[in-house]
């Protein structure tokens, strides 16, 4: 049984359930963005999704449940999208090019889904969170193996905690995007960023390769 079937609803049709959870996350995410999550009441989250309170308790418990499907959805979005764009089959420095110029458009277009997750992450319950977070090392995992096939394409060996630590780099840059977008904004466009970033990255892989000649 997945950790999301766990949230109890009321309602038996899943179809249904599917529905509705989807319109209160979508609600949820609005709000938490704008308010946070303590602030947010579960009468907002119903109106904003388009019913009653009273039809919101038919699919949730309790508005830590809310938090749950908000995050347990974002994530699975963002993987489900950068399973899409990497290509893992023929690791090249082209593929490497566009498959960070890909993630960094989908940090971009789900920055405010990403920044609810790191501000209301620590809400969740101690059953919850870890679960979560799991689903996120399962990202960085696909990261870790680009990293792997492009070191083969290049001809270098680097030990598993180097990877490991090059693929949270990454990682985090292309989220770095929407959380300093404040400032980032200013300086960048998001193609300037993304060339920088990559160039970084491809001249820290390219210096082992010439350390280990």
């Amino acid at each position: 049984m997945s950790e999301k079937q766990k949230v109890h609803a009321n309602v038996k049709d899943e179809k249904l359930i599917q529905l509705r959870r989807e319109q209160i996350v979508k609600g949820a995410i609005s709000l938490f963005k704008e308010k946070g999550f303590h602030r947010t009441t579960t009468r907002e989250i119903a109106k904003l999704a388009g019913f009653s309170i009273g039809t919101l308790y038919e699919y949730i418990r309790s508005k830590e449940d809310i938090l749950y499907l908000v995050c347990d959805q974002i994530y699975d979005e963002v993987q489900e999208k950068i399973q899409n764009v990497l290509n893992l089959k023929q690791v090249t420095t082209e593929t490497i090019r566009l498959g960070i110029a890909a993630y960094f458009r989908i940090m971009d277009e789900m920055q405010d889904e990403v920044l609810v997750l790191y501000q209301e992450a620590k809400s969740l319950s101690k059953d919850a969170l870890p679960y979560v977070l799991k689903k996120e090392l399962k990202m960085v995992a696909l990261f870790e193996q680009l990293i792997k096939e492009y070191t083969h394409y290049i001809g270098i060996e680097l030990q598993e905690h180097q990877i490991k630590l090059l693929a949270h780099n990454l990682f985090v840059q292309g989220q770095m995007w929407g959380f300093r977008r404040w400032a980032l904004h200013k300086e960048y466009s998001l193609q300037q960023y993304t060339e920088l970033q990559t160039e970084f990255f491809i001249q820290t892989l390219q210096s082992f390769a010439i350390a280990n000649k």
